[in-house]
């Protein structure tokens, strides 16, 4: 069985990470409340980072859910994903999902980061 915790290598943790992605995204993955932008890191492994406004999704105790089931998510699929620093960045009406639709949707959007990735991997 695979190693699924979180540590420090997995997260973006300095504004230069985040400028890096937001300044070269190679990749974007978009659903309607949310959008992933990444870019490949050559380390080997992905990274996830968080922008989620309180212009977008006002309360803290909701921004908070939404980053820990994102995060979950990402601790559980890290190994299928491919290595690619990615910001996912919320948008307006991410805060009324449910929690079992914000697991799917972020379920889908891994697979279509992971499509993305194959095709550019292929192409270059």
């Amino acid at each position: 069985m695979g190693d699924f915790k979180y540590p420090r290598q997995l997260r973006l943790l300095t504004g230069g990470d985040f400028k890096r992605v937001f300044d070269n995204a190679e990749l974007k993955v978009s659903e309607q409340p949310l959008l992933i932008l990444s870019s490949l890191n050559g380390l080997g492994h992905p990274r996830i980072g968080f922008v989620i406004s309180k212009k977008n999704v006002r309360r803290a105790v909701k921004r908070n859910r939404v980053r820990r089931i994102i995060r979950e998510s990402f601790r559980l699929h890290q190994h299928k994903l491919p290595p690619v620093d990615m910001v996912i960045l919320a948008r307006k009406g991410l805060d009324t999902l449910e929690n079992p639709e914000l697991h799917r949707m972020i379920e889908r959007c891994w697979s279509r980061l992971n499509k993305k990735a194959q095709k550019a991997h292929n192409k270059g």
